[in-house]
């Protein structure tokens, strides 16, 4: 299956973000992709209000990703933004990726809320409660949002489920040691669950000379697809771009068989 992995930078217009996923649509079908891959927070950037823009899996922007896919013929997975429950704090959003294309439509929540270093995601977005699957072409897929990578048990979850893929889509909050962490994590969660990862983030803005204010997380780069044993086997830079790798299911029962850790786990 041949993939591609869409790193771009968005903003805060979602129809403008619309467009980014238009124009990295297009060239990953013109490689040959079969799966593009968007980061976390495609249909606006953080650093945004997300109320005013969350809608339903069949509201305007999910529907117009929904046409652009099956128009392609491709699947997409793309970040975007859902209702979430109206509480005593006020209304929420969950933190959604849509999956869409050619005999997929589904769509996966953000389970591991980023609650660290000050800062409580949970107070404005609902956590997602269930793994989820799909496959494309016989080759059944995982997902995974940014906070999700530094928990091996969703990965090893997805394995069991029969992923040999797990994607995992982010907007990496920038800082020092965080590149480091990125990668370090994403070629983990490959050795824990002898998956490929795909590890889609946005782009680093000051890489083409914006200017980030606060604290938001904006993306720093470096998507990857990570082999099985944890290998780096294609990475991109800080900048804008698309990234193409082919992966053979065949590689995945081979590490399985060399490096059985899922089969040698013990759970206590």
């Amino acid at each position: 299956m041949r993939v591609a992995l869409a790193q771009i930078i968005t903003g805060r217009e979602p129809e403008r973000n619309l467009d980014l996923v238009r124009e990295y649509a297009r060239k990953a079908k013109a490689g040959g992709a079969e799966l593009v891959v968007f980061p976390e927070a495609t249909m606006r950037a953080f650093g945004n209000s997300l109320l005013d823009i969350a809608e339903p899996l069949d509201g305007p922007w999910a529907s117009q990703v929904r046409a652009l896919a099956a128009e392609l013929g491709i699947v997409v997975v793309a970040g975007m933004f859902t209702p979430g429950a109206a509480g005593a704090g006020g209304a929420k959003v969950r933190n959604t990726l849509l999956v869409t294309g050619p005999g997929v439509d589904t769509s996966y929540d953000k389970i591991h809320l980023f609650d660290a270093f000050g800062f409580a995601e949970s107070d404005t977005v609902d956590a997602g409660t269930a793994p989820v699957t799909f496959d494309v072409g016989g080759v059944t897929v995982g997902l995974a949002t940014c906070y999700d990578l530094r928990f091996p048990a969703l990965f090893t979850e997805n394995a069991d489920r029969g992923a040999v893929v797990n994607i995992v889509c982010a907007s990496w909050g920038a800082g020092p040691g965080k590149v480091e962490q990125w990668k370090l994590l994403s070629r983990a969660r490959a050795a824990d669950s002898t998956t490929f990862v795909l590890a889609c983030g946005q782009g680093d803005p000051a890489s083409q000379g914006l200017e980030v204010k606060g604290s938001a997380p904006t993306g720093v780069g470096h998507s990857a697809v990570i082999s099985p044993f944890g290998e780096v086997l294609q990475e991109l830079d800080g900048a804008p771009g698309l990234l193409f790798a082919d992966l053979d299911s065949a590689e995945v029962a081979d590490a399985r068989a060399k490096l059985p850790v899922l089969a040698n786990r013990h759970r206590f």
